[in-house]
């Protein structure tokens, strides 16, 4: 009996120590309660299923106001986002936007980004990537194909409207 419990006790440690090891190997490591992304050269930077946003993991630090109101995003993390990052980190991404359709404001992005589009339903504070080049912040919902880039996630729907719902709006995107 006393062997068998040590076998279970040995077998429990080294499951243990693994966890560590594959959270590394699977591009990820835990530090302080927050899980940073690591570059793995070896994953294919086109493999969508890995491109949504795993809860609590952040892929980059970048700020965005809307005509000079700060707002709070959670962005996704996908290539559209990182390619949007990397813009970000040499100068601030600086969007015109114009009201369409009373509810959303789009506005030309400056660049093609990497796009994935799918059907989405969107709905207040989605932020999407529209043909590669456009960038659509809604206030109302809307049903087409864009590629998911974030969520506003501090102002509530009424917030949006005011924000958006009037003439065309200045989108700044600046890294952290």
């Amino acid at each position: 009996m006393c062997i068998l419990l040590a076998l279970m006790t040995a077998g429990c440690a080294a499951s243990e120590e693994n966890t560590g090891a594959d959270a590394v190997e699977h591009g990820s490591t835990q530090s302080a309660g927050k899980i940073e992304t690591v570059s793995d050269e070896s994953a294919n930077p086109l493999d969508t299923e890995s491109a949504g946003n795993d809860a609590g993991e952040e892929i980059t630090e970048m700020k965005m106001t809307i005509s000079g109101t700060p707002v709070s995003v959670s962005w996704e993390n996908n290539e559209s986002v990182r390619a949007l990052a990397e813009m970000a980190e040499t100068g601030s991404v600086i969007i015109e936007t114009e009201p369409y359709g009373g509810f959303e404001q789009v506005g030309s992005i400056g660049a093609t980004l990497p796009s994935n589009d799918t059907d989405i339903r969107t709905n207040s504070g989605d932020i999407m990537l529209y043909s590669g080049s456009q960038m659509v912040v809604f206030y109302g919902s809307n049903s087409w194909a864009y590629t998911r880039l974030g969520k506003i996630t501090d102002k509530s729907d009424s917030e949006l409207r005011e924000l958006l719902g009037g003439d065309g709006v200045t989108v700044n995107i600046t890294s952290e």
